[in-house]
C-alpha cells in the first residue's frame, strides 16, 4: 500500500487563535503523525458564558495517540501553546520546543499535574530533528514574542514549510530577525507545500518594524507628566523592553504590575532571549517613589477584568490609585470582540481625567504578522508547488488563495476538520472529519455539544422556576406548594409577587385535577409545566426553564 502525506487542521483555520494542525504520513489506516501546536482560545459571555478556556477538539489524534510521534511548538503565544496541559493526558507524546517556549511549556505541563520533563528544547536550523517519517527544523522567524519559529518538515514524499505566525522584521529588537536567504535556500530544495498565515492578508502596506516605534514611544515617555502605565501584551517582550528603556532613559523607574507579564520577564531573563532590561523595582517599593519619575508595565490589555488594567481603571490597586494628568499607553491591537472591554476601560480612565492613548493610529504598536506585501515575498523566496492558507478568519484564507493563484501558483482553502492529500503535485482534499471545540468550565473539559454552556444560556436568557410539592398517595396535597425563581422579574400587581401567584394557581388547579391526573408524576410535571409557562408569561412575559419536584407519601 503506497503512502501518503496528508495536512488536516483541526484549530486555526477559519479562525484566528485555538490552532492546531496534524501531519500524517504512511499508509491509510497505518498513517504516523505530528502535531503542529495546541492553543486555546478565549470565550464571551455572549456565546460561552461561565467557559475558561476553549481548545480544539483533539479526539480524532487522541484516538490514534499510539501513532502520534510527537507535538511540535512554533512558539508560546497562548493559542499556539494553552491547551498543552490540558490535552496531554489524552495524548502522552513527547513535545518539542525551542528554549524559550519550552519553557512556557513546562509551565503548562506542571500547572496541569503532567510530566514537564517529556518537553525537549531543540536548536534553530539547519538544526533538525527526526521524528518517526518526519524531519523536522525550528526555523527561526521574527514575531511578537522571542524565539518564534516556522518548521520545515521533510518526508519522502516531499518538503512542507508551516509558518506558524510570523512577519518580517529585520530588527524586532528581542529575538532573531529575518532572513530572507535562509528561505530563499530553503526554497531552493523544493517545497511541496507551504501552509502560513493569512492574519494581515488584508494589510495593503509592508509591515513595520518593532524598531520603527521606538522614537516615538521615546518622545513620549519624555513629555508626558504624573505617573505613565502602559499596557501590552505580556508575552510582547521586545515592547516590554522598548517601554521600560524609553521610561529609564526618560528618568523613570521602571516597576511591573501583574502575574503574567512578570512571568514572561522572568522566562525571558532564564532562557537568554532577554538582554540588557533596565532595572526592574519591586511594585511594593515603587510606592515611595514621586509619580512623574514613575513607570509602570501593566497587564490586561484586551480588557481582562481581573487584570492590573482593569482593577487601576476601577479605583485603587496594590496601593496605587491614578489621577488626573497621568498618562495610560495601549501599546497593543485591541483583538476582535474585545472592543467593549477595552473601551470600558478607556471610559473609566477618561472619567478619572487620565490621558489615554490607544493603537488607532499606530504610532505605538506594530502586529506581529506578515501584511499582505511580505505574504507575496514570503511566497517567493519559497516558491511553492502549493499554498494553503491557516491561521486566519475564513476570509483571510480565500484571500489568502486568491493572492497565490494570482501569482500563478496553485492554492486551495482548507478550513478546520478538511483532510488534505499533499502527496501528488496538486494539493487536493480528499476528506473531512468533525472538528469540534472543548471547553475547559471550571476544572473539567467539556464537549461544545455536550449541552452544559446551552442550559447556562437558556437560563441565563429564560430565567428559572423551582416548584415543590407533597402528595398523598391518592394525589391530594400535604401543606402548601413552594416555588423559588431565579433571573425573573417580580409581579409586583399580585399578592406575594410572582411567586406566590404561582404557588396559587399550582395549588388551585392540583386541587381541580382528576385522579387519573394525579396518580402520574409525569401528568403532575407536565400539568404545572403548563401553569408555569402561562401564568409566567402573562405575568412578566417570559417562559422559564422550570424544575418540578414532586415528593410523594405512599400508605403503609
Amino acid at each position: 500500500m503506497s503512502s501518503k502525506l496528508t495536512y488536516l487542521p483541526l484549530g486555526g483555520a477559519g479562525e484566528i487563535g485555538m490552532n492546531m494542525y496534524l501531519y500524517g504520513f504512511g499508509p491509510v489506516g497505518e498513517q504516523r503523525f505530528i502535531l503542529v501546536d495546541t492553543g486555546v482560545t478565549f470565550p464571551s459571555m455572549d456565546g460561552t458564558p461561565g467557559v475558561d478556556l476553549i481548545m480544539a477538539d483533539a479526539s480524532f489524534i487522541a484516538e490514534r495517540a499510539d501513532r502520534l510521534e510527537a507535538i511540535l511548538i512554533t512558539h508560546a503565544h497562548e493559542d499556539h501553546v494553552g491547551a498543552l496541559g490540558h490535552l496531554m493526558g489524552q495524548l502522552q507524546v513527547p513535545v518539542y520546543a525551542r528554549r524559550f517556549t519550552a519553557a512556557i511549556a513546562r509551565q503548562k505541563l506542571e500547572r496541569a499535574g503532567q510530566d514537564p520533563d517529556i518537553v525537549h528544547e531543540v536548536g534553530p536550523w539547519p538544526e533538525t530533528t527526526k521524528l518517526g517519517p518526519f524531519e523536522v527544523g525550528f526555523v527561526p522567524v521574527a514575531h511578537s514574542i522571542p524565539e518564534a519559529s516556522a518548521l520545515v518538515i521533510d518526508t519522502d514524499l516531499g518538503r512542507i514549510v508551516h509558518t506558524g505566525d510570523f512577519k518580517l522584521d529585520r530588527s524586532p529588537l528581542v529575538g532573531e530577525p529575518y532572513e530572507p536567504e535562509v528561505f530563499r535556500s530553503i526554497g531552493a530544495a523544493g517545497v511541496k507545500a507551504l501552509v502560513c498565515d493569512s492574519t494581515n492578508v488584508f494589510s495593503p502596506h509592508p509591515g513595520r518594524s518593532e524598531a520603527d516605534i521606538v522614537d516615538e514611544v521615546r518622545a513620549l515617555m519624555r513629555s508626558a507628566k504624573g505617573l505613565v502605565v502602559a499596557t501590552t501584551f505580556a508575552s510582547n517582550i521586545a515592547r516590554l523592553k522598548t517601554l521600560a528603556q524609553a521610561a529609564t532613559d526618560a528618568g523613570r523607574s521602571v516597576a511591573v504590575m501583574g502575574r503574567a507579564m512578570g512571568t514572561m520577564l522572568q522566562n525571558g531573563f532564564s532562557s537568554g532571549v532577554l538582554e540588557d532590561f533596565p532595572p526592574v523595582v519591586d511594585i511594593h517599593d515603587a510606592q515611595d517613589i514621586g509619580r512623574e519619575h514613575l513607570f509602570i508595565l501593566s497587564t490586561g490589555s484586551q480588557g481582562e477584568r481581573r487584570a492590573a488594567t482593569a482593577q487601576l481603571a476601577n479605583g485603587n490597586y496594590q496601593g496605587f490609585s491614578l489621577k488626573e494628568g497621568d498618562t495610560f499607553l495601549f501599546s497593543s491591537k485591541t483583538i476582535p470582540g474585545n472592543e467593549v472591554s477595552v473601551g470600558r476601560i478607556l471610559n473609566q480612565l477618561s472619567e478619572i481625567g487620565v490621558t489615554t492613548i490607544d493603537d488607532s493610529d499606530g504610532r505605538y504598536h506594530v502586529s506581529g504578522h506578515a501584511n499582505r506585501p511580505d505574504l507575496e515575498e514570503m511566497h517567493g523566496l519559497l516558491n511553492p508547488a502549493n499554498i494553503i492558507p491557516m491561521h486566519g478568519e475564513h476570509r483571510h484564507m480565500r484571500a489568502h488563495v486568491d493572492l497565490a493563484r494570482e501569482a500563478g501558483c496553485n492554492a486551495l482553502i482548507a478550513p478546520n476538520g478538511t483532510m488534505v492529500d499533499l502527496s501528488g503535485d496538486v494539493a487536493e482534499v480528499i476528506d473531512h472529519i468533525e472538528a469540534g471545540r472543548v471547553y475547559l468550565d471550571g476544572s473539567q473539559l467539556i464537549g461544545a455539544m455536550d449541552g452544559v454552556v446551552r442550559d447556562r444560556m437558556r437560563l441565563a436568557l429564560r430565567g428559572h422556576v423551582i416548584v415543590s410539592l407533597m402528595l398523598e398517595a391518592d394525589g391530594s396535597l400535604i401543606d402548601s406548594v413552594w416555588v423559588e425563581m431565579l433571573g425573573l422579574p417580580d409581579a409586583p400587581g399580585e399578592t406575594d409577587g410572582l411567586t406566590g401567584a404561582l404557588e396559587r394557581e399550582i395549588e388551585d388547579e392540583i386541587n381541580r385535577s382528576s385522579s387519573k391526573v394525579l396518580d402520574s408524576d409525569e401528568a403532575v410535571e407536565r400539568l404545572i409545566l403548563k401553569i408555569v409557562n402561562r401564568e409566567c408569561q402573562a405575568l412578566v412575559g417570559k417562559k422559564p426553564l422550570a424544575t418540578i419536584l414532586i415528593n410523594r407519601f405512599e400508605e403503609a
